[in-house]
């Protein structure tokens, strides 16, 4: 009982005065207990906020954060304050004294206010939230956490890198997710001088859309990018829905295009050197007829490469392009892409918006109307179909669907009307081609008019002239 009452005069003894308050070993417990307690509650506040109750806002990840910060870190200087006045301390009188604190620790403790303030930006502004991938100083990964004094990375390898909040303010960063994940990543690739560059162009388009990731819109590129020592270089451009699988959808890219090289045979070169020796006389074994006799043999033995039917010759054989020049054919094959269709499968239905032009590869297919009930046209290898809809900016007339297995060449609407902006002589003879399926399109005009797009007085009008006249309009291709 004794030591317990001389316990309690020890640690409420008071040992200086702060202001008019009595500062005593028990008055710093209770202090100490209750700023615990208001971190405590800050961290519980924030964790509540961010996952319990912003999430019904459908918020996003990164304004979560943000704003539970933002709101917790407030609460914890509110909560603070009033530990301090319950534990008995005048705020105000001590507000002068906080002020002359804080000029000293400016001063002292620079780094760290400049991160304080820092961080506060970075949660205000929001140009780097939670989640978003980003690149800084050579390191690359996902944003896990901002707070005040400094921000957590986590990197593909797994491991958090902390940062001060003052190098992400006052240093570039990438942020590859600042309005969405939307990317382009770039393929270098290096070819053997006798390589057919238009055949390489496809191979490395066809390589891009086998893969599951890349976009359609914006469309793969190739950029032939010169001449090397050894190779005529290229570089692929895909454009990916999340940016941080590059990495992975890099790799599969490269699998992919080292494939279809070794199908085509498009050799990859490397470096070489030639060493020329004058005036060494060397015994030989054979004769020149021996060893031009055995070059033969050994060349006629090496196994045939496969023909490889490629998208160029195919185009030739549609009347389109069969006088158009490998160079502009050039522009013909990165506007588009390959698709293929089991049989009976639906290309498009009738009423759709046309949103792309066909030409069929391989297999035939299928053009019927289903509010005449009536087959339109068959079209077969190296034909052209969807162009109308397209020219004259309406819907599909009809429905297409493969007859067995077929494979099409797909361009869409925004790289066929930059292929008729470029070539006016196309537009031409796309609307004399109508011309000449006037039966096939007979009920063509009744569904322009029903849709509003020729009046009265167009009708009659040649036919042909005024989708002249809707080309120009549509296309600025005169």
């Amino acid at each position: 009982m004794q030591f317990l009452e001389n316990l309690n005069q020890l640690v409420s003894a008071p040992l200086f005065k702060a202001g008019n308050e009595a500062i005593s070993l028990f008055w710093i417990l209770k202090l100490i207990l209750g700023l615990l307690g208001v971190f405590v509650v800050t961290n519980l506040l924030k964790r509540l906020l961010s996952d319990r109750i912003l999430i019904r806002f459908k918020l996003s990840q990164g304004n979560r954060e943000a704003i539970s910060t933002l709101i917790s870190y407030s609460a914890g200087a509110l909560g603070f304050l009033i530990v301090l006045s319950v534990n008995g301390l005048d705020v105000a009188s001590l507000s002068v004294v906080i002020g002359g604190l804080g000029v000293g620790i400016g001063f002292g403790l620079q780094d760290l206010t400049k991160n304080l303030v820092s961080g506060l930006t970075l949660l205000l502004e929001g140009k780097l939230q939670v989640g978003d991938y980003i690149e800084f100083n050579g390191v690359s990964g996902y944003i896990k956490e901002i707070a005040i004094r400094s921000t957590i990375i986590r990197t593909f390898d797994g491991g958090d890198i902390v940062v001060p909040n003052s190098n992400l303010v006052g240093n570039q960063v990438l942020n590859w997710s600042y309005k969405n994940f939307t990317g382009k990543i770039r393929l270098e690739v290096g070819v053997a001088y006798d390589s057919d560059p238009i055949i390489v162009a496809e191979t490395l388009l066809n390589s891009a859309y086998m893969e599951p990731s890349v976009l359609y819109e914006p469309p793969p590129k190739v950029i032939f990018k010169g001449f090397g020592d050894s190779s005529l270089n290229f570089e692929l451009w895909v454009w990916l829905s999340r940016i941080d699988e590059g990495i992975s959808v890099r790799s599969a890219l490269n699998y992919i295009i080292e494939h279809n090289f070794r199908q085509i045979g498009i050799k990859i070169p490397f470096p070489q050197r030639s060493l020329w020796l004058h005036n060494l006389d060397l015994p030989s074994s054979k004769t020149d007829s021996e060893i031009h006799n055995g070059l033969k043999t050994n060349v006629s033995t090496t196994a045939k490469i496969p023909q490889f039917v490629s998208i160029r010759h195919l185009l030739k054989e549609v009347p389109y392009f069969q006088q158009t020049p490998d160079l502009y054919l050039r522009r013909v094959i990165e506007a588009g892409y390959r698709k293929m269709l089991s049989a009976s499968e639906i290309l498009f239905h009738e009423g759709d918006m046309a949103a792309s032009v066909y030409i069929v590869l391989l297999g035939t297919i299928e053009v019927f109307s289903v509010s005449l009930d009536k087959r339109i046209k068959v079209y077969s290898t190296g034909e052209f179909f969807g162009e109308t809809p397209i020219m004259l900016g309406v819907p599909y007339l009809a429905t297409a669907r493969a007859i067995g297995e077929t494979s099409v060449f797909v361009i869409s609407k925004s790289n066929f009307e930059k292929l008729l902006q470029t070539c006016p002589k196309l537009a031409e003879i796309l609307a004399q081609e109508l011309s000449k399926e006037q039966e096939e399109y007979s009920g063509l005009r009744q569904q322009l008019q029903d849709l509003g797009i020729l009046n009265m007085n167009e009708q009659h009008h040649n036919f042909i002239a005024w989708v002249q006249t809707r080309l120009k309009q549509l296309f600025n291709a005169s």
